[in-house]
């Protein structure tokens, strides 16, 4: 889980907690995530007034976004 969004960095890779993500997600979606669960950051996104979504691209390359506690860094 991330704590502090801030001091990550565009182009990051961040590894998805498929199991905080599988009752949101589409099908497709998450066949990609758990044949490889790392992602690379492009951004943020506003997703309600006081918590922001992390951009990411996926290995398809598609763009989708999560909160902070549905990835961790990858050490």
């Amino acid at each position: 889980m991330i704590r502090d969004s801030s001091t990550l960095h565009k182009g990051q890779n961040l590894k998805v907690d498929i199991n905080e993500v599988k009752d949101r997600l589409p099908k497709n979606i998450l066949e990609i995530i758990r044949e490889k669960p790392v992602v690379e950051l492009v951004g943020y996104k506003m997703v309600d007034g006081n918590q922001f979504g992390l951009v990411v691209k996926l290995t398809n390359g598609k763009i989708n976004w999560f909160f902070e506690n549905e990835l961790s860094e990858i050490m």
